[in-house]
């Protein structure tokens, strides 16, 4: 950053230019020469010794002067950096001591206890939700949760809860499914009366972007289910990949979902097609899908965002086109409702699809 390699810290060069220049002025004045060690109770800038968290530097007793209690010390030199415990949580510490103490609202640490665990997860009573596979929580929040696949694996840093009713009474885990990431989720809390994904069905999932919501769905189908998820982006791709990697009912496919006839190898017929594209063409898109993939009589689950297809017209106008597509594509629709609050101009659609007329 200054363009030279110095050995010694910018706490010493401040200091020892500081002394340099009382130096200088004294013998001007015809004084005697200050020591080369600062004196004893002279504050140096930014505190005595120690670096980002030591007992001086921006960390520590020091901080950026001692009146204001350790200035900002404790945030960088309490936590694991300086030698503490606590990891970015804002207990132990935080940017400056006197707002420790509040974090870990549920678990080690993280902020507020991001993947600790839910707020009352110890003493939360699970019921099952009218779906199969999706359960509620019921404690201090009721939370929508799905069964872990993965005991221990968070996906993008969801909470997980532990709940009393395993074999021997061990405790099974769930993670809190957010409506606000996930159409599906946001579907079920919505009033959707079916959404025809449940334990050990084939689902094809369109748009599966980085893998949130099929996640879950690979939690609902269970290992005796499938989920073939196909998605554009390769960036995203790569996270489906590795989300993959330790659900393995989740077959990621990074292909675009408009041409079908490129994965049709890897897939074999569904039960339900889940598509999430934000496409203007996307009942197109399902439609071309299900001749290949959707048996007969399956069903399909579709999240309309209306600015994505046309702009222009009122979302209630995109919804009744989309419908009318569906129709011509030999499927039956059976339900429609808005995903209002948790997304605006959006419709979840499902519908059945009869291949034989």
């Amino acid at each position: 950053m200054f363009g030279f390699i110095c050995s010694r810290t910018p706490v010493q060069i401040f200091g020892n230019r500081r002394v340099d220049q009382q130096r200088r002025f004294a013998h001007r004045q015809g004084r005697p020469q200050t020591s080369k060690t600062p004196l004893k109770g002279k504050q140096m800038p930014f505190g005595a010794s120690g670096n980002r968290g030591g007992f001086g530097g921006r960390g520590g007793g020091g901080g950026r002067g001692a009146p204001r209690g350790g200035g900002r010390g404790g945030g960088r030199g309490g936590g694991v950096r300086g030698g503490g415990i606590q990891a970015r949580g804002r207990g132990g510490g935080g940017r400056g001591a006197p707002r420790g103490g509040r974090g870990d609202r549920g678990g080690r640490g993280g902020r507020g206890g991001g993947r600790g665990g839910a707020r009352g997860g110890a003493k939360a009573i699970l019921e099952p939700h009218r779906h199969p596979g999706i359960f509620i929580a019921k404690g201090k929040d009721h939370l929508l949760v799905t069964k872990n696949l993965v005991p221990g694996e968070s996906v993008y840093g969801e909470k997980r809860i532990s709940i009393e009713g395993g074999v021997d009474d061990t405790k099974v885990e769930y993670r809190v499914w957010n409506p606000f990431r996930s159409k599906l989720a946001a579907g079920v809390l919505g009033g959707m009366d079916e959404i025809y994904i449940a334990p050990g069905k084939k689902v094809l999932y369109l748009g599966a972007a980085s893998g949130t919501s099929v996640s879950h769905v690979a939690d609902i189908v269970g290992p005796e289910g499938v989920v073939y998820a196909v998605e554009f982006s390769p960036r995203s791709g790569r996270d489906l990949i590795n989300m993959a990697k330790k659900r393995t009912n989740v077959i990621p496919i990074v292909e675009d979902a408009r041409l079908p006839n490129k994965y049709r190898m890897l897939i074999s017929t569904v039960d339900v097609i889940f598509a999430d594209v934000a496409q203007p063409d996307q009942a197109r898109i399902v439609v071309h899908n299900a001749q290949y993939f959707l048996k007969d009589g399956g069903h399909v689950v579709i999240s309309i965002k209306a600015s994505c297809i046309d702009s222009t017209v009122a979302p209630s106008a995109v919804f009744v086109q989309e419908v009318h597509k569906l129709r011509e594509g030999k499927f039956k629709p059976i339900a429609q409702i808005t995903l209002e609050p948790y997304e605006r101009d959006h419709a979840m659609v499902t519908a059945q699809y009869i291949r034989h007329n």
